[in-house]
């Protein structure tokens, strides 16, 4: 995907801007420095969804959550400008969804007029289908292959969607939408973790065990060290593989040796 703004040096100068307000978290105004930043340098949605999402992960993690600095209002209201105004409600939309906050998510996009919900960018979007497919609501599926359709190879854009679809246990075809879905060119090397991690679970679905083993070992050999949270919900994966495949096997047993 070609994005506009891509200036020579544009990639390091957001960096630096991602860093600032990483720094920035303990102080309360680091949300605003933030957004005063992507205003400043004219940031596309993409852009502002990068920051945005990493900073709010990287807040949450260290104590200091968005959702305890912002008001649901700052998600809705318009700002001085519209990336402000996008890069506040990434902000607070993203730490509902790390959350696991569904409802509250998907009720606060649902407070926007129908015309106001059609207007908001596609990283947006996506964190309202995320709402709807979490709880298996199926609404969020024809949503989905809209931001898909809009979303182009954006990465956390579809990290939002797997997401949706990995909460959303009762969703049909749920596994095999994950799986296309991972099937996109941002993922083809195989070397993001998380997406390994979804693709795991999405195999042990499908009751592709070996095939989940694999994933789930990549996912836990590329995992950067010190993350200590993800580890554990990678682990976890992996024995709930494990024991799936255990299962498999004996009732396989039982079925060979007939009935007594």
């Amino acid at each position: 995907m070609t994005l506009p703004n891509r200036r020579p040096g544009r990639a390091l100068t957001l960096l630096r801007a991602g860093a600032e307000a990483a720094s920035a978290i303990p102080a309360p105004h680091w949300p605003a420095q933030l957004a005063a930043r992507l205003s400043e340098l004219d940031a596309t949605w993409q852009e502002s969804a990068q920051l945005c999402a990493d900073a709010a992960w990287t807040a949450r993690a260290s104590g200091h959550s968005v959702l305890g600095l912002l008001h649901p209002d700052d998600a809705l209201v318009p700002g001085p400008d519209p990336i402000t105004t996008t890069a506040y409600r990434h902000l607070y939309l993203s730490a509902l969804r790390y959350d696991f906050r569904c409802p509250t998510l998907a009720l606060l996009v649902e407070q926007l007029s129908l015309q106001e919900r059609e207007g908001l960018d596609c990283y947006s979007r996506a964190l309202y289908a995320f709402a709807l497919l979490g709880p298996s609501r199926s609404e969020g599926l024809p949503l989905m292959q809209q931001v898909l359709d809009d979303a182009g190879d954006h990465v956390k854009t579809l990290h939002v969607l797997l997401h949706g679809l990995w909460l959303g246990h009762d969703l049909p075809g749920r596994e095999e939408r994950m799986l296309q879905i991972l099937g996109r060119p941002p993922f083809a090397l195989r070397t993001d973790p998380i997406a390994l991690f979804r693709e795991a679970g999405a195999l042990r679905g499908l009751g592709e065990y070996q095939a989940a083993l694999e994933s789930i070992d990549r996912a836990l050999d590329l995992l950067p060290p010190g993350n200590v949270s993800v580890h554990a919900d990678l682990v976890r994966e992996r024995s709930l593989i494990a024991s799936a495949r255990d299962v498999q096997r004996l009732v396989g047993r039982h079925a060979e040796a007939g009935p007594e």
